[in-house]
């Protein structure tokens, strides 16, 4: 292993952090490092080929009062695999808020878990309302650049995918909706080559829709009607619609109207999910369903009249009775699949008639949910999720799910060591839904260290088919994605 030390920021938290989400499998790192010909245990197949990126929440000051892990910095962790072999990098994303917060030494906003009028920071220290934008929570490859970018909406940070050189904040020509941001989760369709957005807010119209074309210029952005603020963080969509969601868990209206933002589950409301076609030809159409609040979609695709719409269906989306975890309270325990009860789950809706019907896909609790992307909006079968530690956000095992057979393959990585959100990789050259590799890195908390661990996409449960070392153990964190090297330029 190469490793050269590229930038060791300085951090404030405290030595003897005792925090459940700045120890153990969250311990934050503070050191960029590019390393190549990275140790490998097994071996690395030839016809993997492409970027592993991952977005962490990785904290360098304390909270104001009290941290929630959706208030660390974002940082990028990129594997790259090359004829066999591997390179790591990482990189904080040099976010407003961050740059901020280095030169004031200290936080300067108050996080998801405290009252904003907290707050320290000063005007035009890259807020985008009550929250510094992190940009920490997802990663997407679109027209060649990295993007990354924050759950409750802000800017789309640009990286080199395979350098992670910063490349300032996306602008797409001056028509970036800068008043609300994007939402993390935008979508790429591989077909197209289009990348599909929404965001969100407290004010009227609540909810916008857009669209870039393959080459990064905005061809659509446009409001979608809602009856009120609503909290959605994921969508999917289809050949023809966008999938958008109206779900019953959300900010308190007459809470709002006070600056507070506080969430309640509403069973008294439907779920709704509206159908928007992309080319524009009409508006959204919404349909109702069980009331549930889900956080992430896995796909969507269309079955003759019918849409099809798999996620994760939250069965206790506001959990009562848990028993007190100290630190770690109600709010990180909303975090936890086995809490809330998340379940690979189907909805249908026909076109044609407007009848709906749902129906559970598995029985086993997990979340996480990623498939091969050349199948995304368009049918598809096979399902890479991940199950928790009980009670905790954090993924301490890999799922595949069968959506026709309702088969489950498993792999339980063993005590103490932690995965993340797995991708799928083709193989290159591969035909085949299944054909190609699962990618995921680890946090090994009894020995120390972190690897990027390598799966035959047909076989979990066989374990990995390679283990590659990375410099060192890395923080937990949310999403990922994978890049193949057809979508890389300058490969």
């Amino acid at each position: 292993m190469e490793v050269e030390v590229v930038a060791r920021w300085a951090s404030t938290l405290p030595a003897e952090d005792d925090h459940p989400y700045r120890t153990g499998a969250w311990r934050p790192q503070a050191t960029e490092y590019d390393a190549f010909d990275l140790d490998v245990e097994g071996d690395l197949p030839d016809d993997l080929e492409g970027v592993y990126l991952r977005n962490t929440e990785n904290p360098l000051r304390p909270s104001i009062r009290k941290y929630h892990p959706f208030d660390g910095d974002g940082m990028i962790h990129a594997v790259t695999f090359r004829g066999g072999r591997a390179a790591y990098r990482n990189r904080f994303v040099r976010t407003e808020g961050l740059l901020a917060e280095e030169q004031a030494g200290q936080a300067l906003w108050a996080g998801i878990a405290e009252n904003p009028q907290l707050s320290l920071r000063a005007d035009g220290w890259g807020a985008r309302g009550r929250m510094k934008d992190a940009s920490s929570t997802d990663v997407v490859v679109h027209a060649g650049v990295a993007l990354s970018s924050f759950w409750q909406c802000g800017d789309l940070y640009q990286l080199d995918p395979l350098t992670l050189a910063d490349l300032g904040k996306a602008t797409w020509d001056g028509a970036f909706p800068s008043d609300l941001g994007v939402s993390a989760h935008a979508r790429v369709d591989e077909h197209t080559g289009e990348l599909l957005f929404f965001n969100y807010g407290t004010r009227a119209p609540y909810l916008h829709f857009g669209t870039l074309d393959r080459h990064g210029r905005l061809i659509r952005y446009e409001p979608v009607e809602l009856p009120g603020p609503r909290l959605p963080h994921d969508m999917a969509f289809t050949e023809r619609y966008a999938v958008l969601n109206d779900l019953p868990l959300f900010w308190e209206p007459e809470l709002l109207e006070r600056g507070l933002h506080a969430t309640r589950f509403h069973p008294e409301l439907p779920s709704r999910l509206g159908l928007l076609p992309r080319d524009g030809a009409g508006p959204v159409r919404w349909f109702e369903f069980d009331p549930t609040y889900v956080l992430h979609w896995v796909n969507a695709y269309e079955d003759g009249d019918e849409v099809v719409i798999d996620g994760f269906f939250q069965g206790s989306p506001e959990p009562e009775g848990l028993p007190d975890q100290g630190p770690a309270d109600r709010i990180f325990r909303f975090l936890a699949a086995d809490v809330l009860e998340t379940r690979l789950h189907r909805w249908r809706i026909n076109v044609a008639t407007g009848m709906t019907k749902e129906e559970d896909l598995s029985e086993r609790f997990s979340e996480f949910g990623m498939i091969n992307g050349r199948h995304r909006g368009r049918p598809y079968r096979h399902v890479y999720a991940t199950v928790n530690r009980p009670g905790w956000f954090v993924m301490r095992g890999l799922v595949h799910h069968d959506t026709v057979t309702g088969g489950l393959e498993e792999y339980m990585f063993p005590e103490g060591v932690f995965c993340s959100e797995t991708a799928m990789a083709p193989r290159v050259g591969s035909r085949d839904e299944t054909d190609g590799y699962l990618v995921t890195l680890t946090i090994d908390t009894v020995r120390d260290r972190s690897d990027c661990v390598v799966f035959d996409a047909t076989r979990l449960s066989d374990g990995p088919i390679a283990t590659v070392r990375l410099p060192e153990r890395i923080s937990s964190g949310t999403h990922s994605f994978w890049a193949p090297a057809s979508d890389l330029p300058g490969w």
